[in-house]
């Protein structure tokens, strides 16, 4: 499901236009963001939690050549499944 596909299905689902749907998808990307450029996890129970993590510099390959490069250290966003959704995904009932 692409972006547009999810504006649609929201507005379907609250009977609302898709404009609303659009700014409401907009708004809930942009506090996800700013939460976690804070440093901050986005917790939401049943669902998931949304966090940083920090990944280590590390030595990789350039696949065409092999020589070695240093891949610096980074924080990366992550999302960790909540129970309830892995519940949903596997298909039975809680």
């Amino acid at each position: 499901m692409n972006r547009k596909e999810l504006i649609d299905a929201l507005a379907a689902k609250t009977n609302s236009t898709k404009a609303d749907a659009d700014r409401s998808i907009g708004a809930l990307i942009d506090i996800i963001t700013t939460t976690l450029k804070k440093g901050d996890n986005v917790a939401l129970v049943g669902f998931g939690t949304f966090e940083v993590r920090k990944r280590a510099a590390r030595t990789g390959r350039n696949p065409q050549t092999g020589a070695e490069l240093k891949i610096k250290a980074a924080k990366v966003p992550a999302f960790k499944a909540g129970a309830t959704l892995k519940t949903a995904v596997n298909g039975a009932k809680k």
